[in-house]
């Protein structure tokens, strides 16, 4: 789906969301109950640099300082981080954290944050917009990617290879819509053929609390089975040392 089509299927009713010459997404518009969603992100496979990143956080916080009350819709097609040499300069890690961090006080101040992945992203992007949502819903045909296996071999030492043959087994090794699904990341994939709108709908009526819950899910699946026993077993040691 375009990002025209997703819109007019979440909005139908009608919205002020825009896209920026940068590929930056940002506007509101109404849920079926009355309530208003309000919406950022990125489109059009754009790359996430310090400005983009500064703006989108920028935007978070203005909607937990106005008192939101609604959802936070994060819509997500992108490229990875912008690899250039002034973003690298100024500390781009830095911003993408400033924007996750933003995203993840939305969600501790009550505001339901989704992540609606529908096209590609990777890498440090995908961390900064999606993978810190409280919930990440997909589209069929989404294309998320943590690490790609060549830059994922460079870090590892491990060849191509033996990656590719990794990840027939191991989720965490491959990129992919369903291989992100078992690990946990991905909570469900959408039916573009129904409306948009009465699937957010449906979400956010049954939406855990705030907290990231995807370890669990991931042990549930299959996928990353070792996450959330280990994650329990250090909030109890920190939690015995007080």
């Amino acid at each position: 789906m375009t990002p025209d089509e997703i819109l007019a299927s979440l909005f139908p009713q009608g919205h002020d969301v825009v896209v920026d010459d940068e590929g930056l997404v940002s506007g509101s518009g109404p849920l079926e109950n009355g309530a208003r969603t309000e919406v950022i992100g990125i489109a059009h496979r754009a790359a996430l640099g310090v400005d983009g990143a500064v703006k989108l956080a920028r935007k978070v916080l203005a909607v937990i300082e106005a008192g939101h009350t609604g959802p936070l819709l994060v819509l997500v097609d992108s490229d990875s981080q912008r690899m250039s040499k002034r973003d690298e300069m100024l500390g781009l890690s830095e911003y993408l954290a400033h924007l996750s961090k933003c995203l993840i006080l939305a969600d501790l101040r009550g505001i339901a944050t989704i992540g609606l992945l529908y096209g590609h992203t990777a890498a440090g992007a995908f961390i900064a917009t999606a993978l810190s949502t409280r919930v990440l819903v997909a589209l069929p045909g989404a294309d998320p990617e943590v690490m790609d296996l060549p830059s994922m071999s460079r870090v590892t030492k491990l060849s191509i290879d033996v990656l590719k043959e990794k990840a027939k087994s191991t989720p965490v090794f491959a990129p992919g819509l369903d291989n992100l699904a078992q690990t946990g990341a991905v909570l469900e994939s959408w039916d573009p053929n129904r409306s948009l709108a009465a699937q957010l709908s449906e979400l956010l009526q049954r939406q855990p609390t705030a907290g990231d819950h995807r370890d669990a899910l991931g042990k549930a699946r299959g996928g990353r089975p070792k996450a959330a026993d280990i994650a329990l077993r250090v909030q109890s040691l920190a939690a015995s040392d007080v």
